[in-house]
C-alpha cells in the first residue's frame, strides 16, 4: 500500500502544500531558499521533523517501496542535482551556521537511506567542494554533521 511520500516521490502525488514533484524540482533558487515545507517531502527521512507541520516521516515499508523504485530514484537523483545547482548558484550559505547546514544533512541522510551510500557521498562531496572553494567558511560543527549523515 502506497503513502503519501511514496506517491510524491513517484510523481503519483502532492506534498501538503498541493505542490508535485515536477513543481518543487522547477522552483527558483529565491523559493527553495524561502520555502520551508518542500525539503522534507523531497528528501524525507524517518525522524520527525521540527519544521512545518505536515511533513511526511518514513516508515519502514515507505523505504522499502521508494529503494524499490524506479521513478523515486529518478526523483531523488533530480532532487540532489537541483539542490546542488542551488548550492553552487548562491553563496549565502557559506558562513559559520546557516539554516541551509541543516537542509544540507538531511539530504546527505536521505540519500544514504534511501539511494545508497555513494549518492549520499557524492552529494557531500560536492558540497564540500564548494566549501572549499570559498575558502572554507563553514563551521566545524555542521563539516562534523555531514561527516556523520
Amino acid at each position: 500500500m502506497s503513502s503519501a511520500i511514496v506517491d510524491f516521490l513517484t510523481g503519483a502525488g502532492t506534498d501538503s502544500a498541493g505542490r508535485d514533484i515536477f513543481q518543487v524540482l522547477a522552483m527558483k533558487d529565491d523559493a527553495l531558499e524561502e520555502t520551508q515545507d518542500y525539503i522534507q517531502w523531497l528528501f524525507p527521512l524517518r525522524e520527525r521533523s521540527g519544521a512545518p507541520s505536515g511533513s511526511p516521516t518514513l516508515t519502514d515499508e515507505d523505504v522499502t517501496l521508494i529503494q524499490r523504485s524506479s521513478l523515486a530514484a529518478s526523483a531523488l537523483a533530480a532532487g540532489s542535482d537541483r539542490m546542488a545547482i542551488f548550492y553552487f548558484r548562491n553563496g549565502h550559505w557559506l558562513t559559520t551556521s546557516d539554516h541551509n547546514h541543516l537542509r544540507i544533512t538531511r539530504i546527505i541522510k536521505s540519500l544514504r537511506l534511501l539511494r545508497g551510500d555513494a549518492s549520499a557521498d557524492a552529494f557531500r562531496n560536492l558540497i564540500l567542494a564548494r566549501v572549499a572553494d570559498a575558502g572554507g567558511p563553514v563551521g566545524a560543527p555542521s563539516l562534523g554533521f555531514w561527516d556523520r549523515a
